[in-house]
């Protein structure tokens, strides 16, 4: 007979931005910033991730288009890629994502899978949990503990099969 397996995530639902901690409601002016440098032509939806290193400097990423569609890349996956590319040795202590149309308010959208498997291997890598900040509804703020809450069956290095 099948087990059930019961999962339990935990959000935090802010109100407004004036519940962050000054690390977090850094982090997320920048993401809400990136958004006006996204290229978005075709889907007119601006995407801007920004993730605040363990310096204290806050790294920003974009969406960007491709008139052939699949050639594009998530904001998510911009800033993940570009910090480890520019400052491999730092860690990142929080991450945040804001989306809005391109003349719009901010609204709720959340990563797709790809980028939710990019964000779990980044934090892996690092070894520590990586809180994410996403916009709710009606200006409130979503507080994950991990981005690994966003995908509890990832794939990971230990789904490889062993070296030979």
């Amino acid at each position: 007979m099948a087990q059930p397996l019961h999962l339990t995530i935990t959000v935090d639902v802010l109100a407004s931005e004036a519940e962050l901690t000054p690390e977090e409601a850094l982090t997320w002016q920048q993401a809400r910033a990136a958004t006006d440098r996204a290229y978005a032509p075709y889907s007119h939806f601006h995407v801007g991730a920004a993730l605040l290193l363990d310096n204290g400097s806050v790294f920003q990423g974009t969406n960007q288009e491709n008139a052939a569609y699949p050639s594009g890349l998530c904001a998510e996956r911009t800033a993940l890629f570009g910090v480890a590319a520019a400052h491999p040795e730092r860690r990142i202590a929080y991450m945040a994502v804001a989306a809005r149309p391109a003349n719009g308010d901010f609204t709720l959208a959340m990563p797709c899978g790809a980028c939710r498997q990019v964000m779990t291997e980044y934090e892996n890598r690092q070894g520590q949990s990586i809180p994410l900040l996403l916009p709710g509804p009606n200006g409130s703020i979503y507080r994950f503990r991990s981005l690994g809450d966003l995908l509890p069956f990832q794939f990971s290095s230990n789904d490889l099969p062993p070296k030979s």
